[in-house]
Parts: C-alpha cells; sequence; structure tokens
C-alpha cells in the first residue's frame, strides 16, 4: 500500500459517510456485532454466552457473521486486532528512512490516533475480558505473533542492506516496543478508574501520553544491557 492510499484509507476510517452505502452497511453490521458480543460477553460470561445468542442481538444470520469474523474470540478481541492491523498498515506505509524503533513507536502512536470514534471504551472492555478469558489471552497472543511477523517481514524486505538491520534485532526492537505498550496499557487502564461508559477523546489522548512515557524510558534500558 502506497503512503497515499494509507492515508486516504485512515480518512475513510475516520469519516464513514465517504464510503459507498454497502460498505457503510458492512460497517455498521460489523460494529453492531462487536457492541453486542462485548455486553453479552460481559454480562454473561464468554463462555456462556452462544453464537446464537449473538446473531440473535444483531438481528443477523450466522453467515453473516462469518463473514465479518472467524468466531466469538475474534468479534471478543476486534478492539485491539482493528489497532494492530493499523498499525501493520502504519508500518507499511512508512518510509522507515530514520531509527528503527522510532518507526515503530511513532505508527503506534498514529495507529492509536486512526481508531474510529469510541474505540477507547470497547478496548477497555475487550482487554478486561482477555485479562479474564484464557481462550481470549491465547488468542491475542497469536495475533500478536502474526501481527508481528508480518512487521519484521516488512522491514526485513523494505530496508536497505547497508542498514545493517536483519531479522532477528527487527524483531528484538519490535518486541521491546510492545513490551512498554503493555506497560503504559497497564498504567492507562488501571489509573483514574477509567469506566469504558464514560471514557471518551481525553482518555485516549491520555493513552496516547502513557505511551509516550514508557517510550521515552527505553534509553534507560540500553546501559543495563553492558556487561
Amino acid at each position: 500500500m502506497t503512503p497515499a492510499a494509507d492515508h486516504a484509507d485512515h480518512a475513510d476510517h475516520k469519516d464513514p459517510q465517504r464510503l459507498p452505502l454497502r460498505e457503510r452497511k458492512k460497517r455498521r453490521t460489523r460494529q453492531a456485532l462487536v457492541d453486542a458480543a462485548l455486553r453479552l460477553f460481559t454480562a454473561q460470561g464468554f463462555a456462556e454466552t452462544t453464537l446464537d445468542q449473538l446473531v440473535d442481538a444483531v438481528e443477523v444470520s450466522k453467515r453473516t457473521f462469518f463473514r465479518t469474523f472467524s468466531g466469538k474470540e475474534d468479534v471478543a478481541l476486534a478492539p485491539e486486532k482493528e489497532l494492530w492491523d493499523t498499525y501493520r498498515r502504519r508500518i507499511e506505509a512508512s518510509d522507515l528512512d530514520g531509527p528503527l524503533l522510532t518507526a515503530y513507536q511513532d505508527a503506534l502512536i498514529a495507529a492509536i490516533a486512526d481508531m474510529s470514534d469510541g474505540w477507547e471504551g470497547r478496548f477497555l472492555v475487550s482487554r478486561a475480558l482477555a485479562d479474564r478469558t484464557p481462550a481470549l489471552t491465547a488468542h491475542s497472543l497469536q495475533h500478536c505473533a502474526e501481527v508481528t511477523d508480518a512487521v519484521v517481514a516488512t522491514v526485513v524486505e523494505r530496508l536497505p542492506a547497508e542498514r545493517g538491520i536483519g531479522a532477528l534485532p527487527a524483531r528484538l526492537l519490535l518486541e521491546l516496543m510492545v513490551a512498554a505498550w503493555r506497560n503504559a496499557l497497564r498504567e492507562w487502564s488501571t489509573g483514574a478508574g477509567r469506566d469504558p461508559a464514560t471514557v471518551g477523546a481525553d482518555d485516549r489522548e491520555a493513552l496516547r501520553a502513557s505511551v509516550r512515557a514508557s517510550f521515552a524510558a527505553l534509553p534507560a534500558v540500553a546501559p543495563l544491557l553492558q556487561p
């Protein structure tokens, strides 16, 4: 994807009215399924909620559901997957001409900003579900591994050989960034008694600030690697 195409994709994500009617309907159905899934999983439990209950709540068929999601795990983790899929596209559109760790970090901060309205509340609910549901934790880790593989493959393919960054350093740098992200997420999600029902734009900016603060602490790690 070219930077220009990527920019257009993000603009459509933020302004759905620019999309064709059929695509807008698909997105509305997808969002309704995510909202219903998060509500039912939170109220009844992930394992206890059936697919029949979910599709009935949105008044769609199972066929429609499976055109959009691969299963209950997929819809439960939709807010997280939206973030990391956008992150991957950001990396693909980046020129990667500066420090690689900076490119990784900037792409994540931008991806958070790219999320649709109300994402932060859905993300909090989804993360809370994952934290107490082993099946979702495993699914989340698998998706993270897939995104990591895709990003590393992009970096290795795109960076010129003279930069001297192979697959292993690229992966280790990315995993360092992910560790900083997880610390920032923990600080943000437990701070100020955040309630998914009331979070908004200010909370998203607070998340971005928490991410920046966590990233800023990374240079202090380098001296600890010395023997």
